[in-house]
């Protein structure tokens, strides 16, 4: 779904240049669900950038579904941004005139949908968030975590292809943020594909895999073995080293 070849990005100021990538290689599978690690000036937010068409490559390749990236014009990433990627971001950027309902139909009035499907799926959407009953709310009205469920809730809506999250739990408390852990994890298991950038290490648990960033390149990419599951509303924590297919499958046996 998603594979980056010797990608490098490289900012220059004037006489001076910032290699912020160096050297990419990684491929992300459809219905993975990835979290990119690393500290401050990792590359992490680069990263980022370009796998949301949000930036371009300096050199290497970038394909989306088959499609290379790095040689479309503004206009046609554009494209890709609406179609296929769906963002969450820290902060929310939530419109606070608008009603919830309002606010998650936004992307849409801009895409030209009709008023009628608009409708549909943005009750879908918040259904699957468990806002639906706050659709007329204004943000000033509801929780942060509240707030960030209506964000995820705007990125569902034109059904992407996959979701970008850029420090999500980042501006919440620890109970919110355990919320909108397991709000992403059951859009992953429906079949989402996920990235997520987090310097919080609670969050690993829900991962499928972990890449992590120091200085521009990747120092590490592995499996989540020891992942904390919810299966049916239950929490399910595996043990580590147990691979979650096995989890679920000893679940799904004891519930026989």
């Amino acid at each position: 779904m998603i594979e980056l070849k010797n990608v490098g990005k490289t900012y220059q100021t004037g006489k001076i240049s910032f290699e912020a990538l160096k050297d990419i290689n990684i491929k992300i599978e459809a219905g993975e669900f990835t979290g990119i690690l690393g500290p401050s000036g990792s590359g992490k937010s680069t990263m980022m950038n370009i796998l949301g068409c949000l930036d371009r490559v300096t050199e290497g390749i970038y394909y989306l579904d088959g499609r290379d990236i790095s040689t479309m014009k503004d206009n046609e990433l554009a494209i890709i941004r609406n179609k296929k990627i769906g963002f969450v971001f820290q902060s929310f950027n939530l419109l606070p005139r608008m009603t919830i309902f309002e606010n998650v139909e936004l992307p849409m009035v801009y895409a030209g949908i009709p008023k009628g499907e608009r409708k549909l799926r943005t009750e879908e959407a918040l259904r699957k968030v468990g806002l639906l009953d706050w659709a007329k709310h204004r943000p000033n009205e509801i929780s942060g975590g509240q707030k960030q469920r209506v964000s995820i809730a705007r990125a569902i809506c034109h059904n992407p292809s996959v979701i970008m999250a850029d420090e999500p739990t980042g501006n919440l408390d620890s109970k919110s943020a355990v919320d909108i852990m397991e709000v992403f994890q059951k859009l992953n298991d429906e079949g989402r594909t996920i990235i997520m950038i987090t310097h919080e290490k609670e969050n690993v648990q829900y991962f499928k895999r972990v890449v992590s960033f120091i200085d521009g390149e990747i120092v590490e990419d592995r499996e989540v073995y020891d992942r904390k599951l919810i299966v049916d509303g239950e929490k399910v924590s595996a043990d580590e080293g147990v691979r979650t297919r096995e989890v679920l499958s000893d679940y799904e046996t004891s519930e026989e």
